[in-house]
């Protein structure tokens, strides 16, 4: 398979093939739910296309807990179908599916009472290895094991002696969200279809009752295209009934949006080799390892304010310290806190008042001719809901279509990334790379590593690191440009990479060399150069503002502040 590029000739190009002539499948919505979608129909052998209002992934698909788990508190619920669909989802992900961008992560429990809390939360463990064991995709992950206080502690020293008599241990699976989601675009785009971000729906085209495509403005270049398709499916997340009022239809179900926060701190900050599973009032606390920094979170709270930059107030984050630091020896402070993120939850409204108590199902419907809306559901099984929404729209072609084959389908950078990591000594002689630096490649692009390497051999400063931010390299940030996408700088700094929020200073001190980087590629000039720069610096202002704010509200308010780069209002 070839791989694709999604660099500003693709994404016009892109915009001009849609607009030529009818697609069988036309997808609004770049989260991992519509990019799931239109891989799907395309490896079904459908025409297909996929536009997105902003960046791909710049909702709630870039500002997840980044895991790839069962749910072990829906076990608690008594939901053992959706556990064991995720487990079967988890295992394919990890073993065929993305191994370069999936990984095991282990997780402690700490037990805080003797006898009963071991018996309970052991036969849950139990019976999460177990149904993982039953979808055949158990293999590559440690099943649980038992440990004492004294073991406990030896693993994790940085808890409280107090804080436990005992613990679990056991295994899930953690993913970069945002680059998944990019990765899941491109592979679909090498297999035939066509994809524009920062294209957005602002009406549907209708004959009589029938939706028959979407009218696209083009956010970058201007312009409005009409794109024809037998079947629309809206994938819009959170913002499904605000795209499904486009239709002047009401929908059969209705979205609600639970935000959840987190916290990234710095490695050094808690002295543990596993990650932490905690238990609070309204729901559980992950303390989640994450390169050389931990992603602590989250909450779960209702959310009714704006959709596209939802706000993490002081109470949020005085919430997950408060509880994170009941379990640690050494507390943890605001001063510790590299960066915060806040994203939406799109929870299928009517089962329970509370937003934690939600069903995380997914729900698929066709509410008028040639339009079928998907929403719900949770990271992990995005194929399933991908493959149901595909099902329904082909009962509105006109012509057979072939069953679902993503379970066979590996994303670009997944052949050959085995082969890689065996050979990433060799790549570090012949590069001049630190075998550190070829591995940290290889777990972002796996096989396609090779295309960064070939932006260095072609110009070696692309080999150094970036300022402030030595994670990355300066080739990240072009190639994040040229294959994968990106058309700001608040799209490379926060989601083709993490500078955004792993670095005190949130990315600002690297911002003017990431956007000097992209200007050749993206056709900018100096005017451009800086109002790049003066917007992410506003963005970052706003944010920390809205941080020190003591609710929702004022939170919500502040971060208003500082405006998109591209002025819209998403769908």
């Amino acid at each position: 398979m070839r791989t694709a590029a999604l660099g500003p000739a693709e994404r016009a190009e892109a915009l001009a093939r849609m607009s030529e002539r009818e697609l069988d499948i036309l997808v609004v919505g770049g989260g991992v739910v519509g990019a799931g979608t239109v891989l799907d129909a395309v490896t079904r052998g459908l025409s297909t296309g996929i536009v997105e209002a902003r960046d791909w992934a710049s909702g709630t698909s870039s500002r997840s807990s980044k895991l790839i788990h069962g749910g072990l508190r829906y076990l608690e619920m008594l939901d053992f179908t959706l556990v064991r669909e995720a487990l079967k989802e988890r295992g394919l992900l990890l073993q065929r599916i993305a191994p370069h961008l999936v990984r095991p992560v282990p997780f402690l429990y700490p037990l805080r009472r003797r006898g009963w809390e071991r018996l309970y939360a052991g036969s849950g463990v139990a019976l999460y290895d177990v149904l993982a064991t039953a979808s055949g995709r158990s293999r590559g992950l440690p099943h649980h094991r038992h440990l004492t206080r004294r073991q406990a502690l030896r693993v994790a020293p940085a808890l409280r002696k107090d804080a436990l008599v005992g613990a679990l241990q056991y295994y899930d699976a953690q993913m970069d969200d945002a680059r998944y989601v990019a990765a899941l675009v491109r592979t679909a785009a090498a297999y035939g279809a066509h994809a524009a971000n920062r294209a957005r729906v602002v009406g549907f085209l209708r004959e009589g009752e029938r939706v028959v495509g979407a009218r696209v403005q083009d956010l970058e270049q201007g312009g409005e295209y009409e794109i024809r398709a037998k079947q629309v499916v809206n994938a819009t997340g959170v913002w499904t009934d605000d795209t499904q009022r486009l239709t002047a239809e009401r929908g059969q179900f209705h979205v609600r949006a639970s935000k959840g926060i987190h916290l990234v701190v710095p490695r050094d900050r808690i002295h543990s080799t596993t990650g932490l599973i905690l238990r609070t009032e309204k729901s559980v606390l992950f303390v989640i390892p994450w390169g050389r920094h931990w992603i602590i979170g989250t909450t779960d709270t209702d959310w009714d304010l704006d959709k596209a930059h939802p706000a993490a107030s002081s109470a949020d984050i005085d919430y997950l310290l408060d509880h994170v630091n009941s379990v640690l020896a050494v507390p943890l402070t605001r001063d510790d806190v590299e960066g915060v993120y806040a994203g939406l939850r799109p929870l299928l409204a009517g089962e329970s008042d509370a937003t934690s108590k939600l069903s995380r199902e997914h729900t698929v419907a066709h509410p008028v001719p040639g339009l079928v809306v998907v929403a719900g559901g949770k990271y992990t099984t995005y194929r399933v809901m991908a493959k149901d929404a595909v099902d329904e729209a082909v009962h509105g072609l006109d012509h057979r279509v072939a069953e679902c084959t993503t379970e066979e389908v590996p994303l670009v950078g997944a052949e050959g990334y085995h082969a890689m990591w065996n050979a990433r000594a060799r790549i570090a002689a012949r590069t001049g790379l630190h075998v550190a630096r070829v591995e940290h490649l290889l777990g972002r692009y796996g096989s396609l590593t090779d295309e960064v390497l070939e932006l260095i051999a072609a110009d070696p400063s692309l080999g150094e690191p970036l300022p402030c931010a030595d994670d990355y390299l300066r080739a990240e940030v072009v190639y994040a440009c040229t294959h994968e996408g990106a058309r700001h700088l608040d799209d490379v700094l926060t989601r083709r990479t993490r500078i955004s929020i792993e670095t005190f200073d949130r990315g600002t001190r690297s911002a003017r060399e990431c956007a000097e980087l992209m200007a050749p590629v993206l056709g900018w000039d100096a005017g451009q150069v800086d109002r790049e720069v003066e917007h992410y610096e506003k963005r970052v202002e706003a944010e920390r503002e809205s941080q020190l704010q003591p609710d929702d509200q004022t939170a919500d308010a502040a971060r208003l502040g500082a405006p998109d780069i591209v002025p819209l209002q998403p769908l």
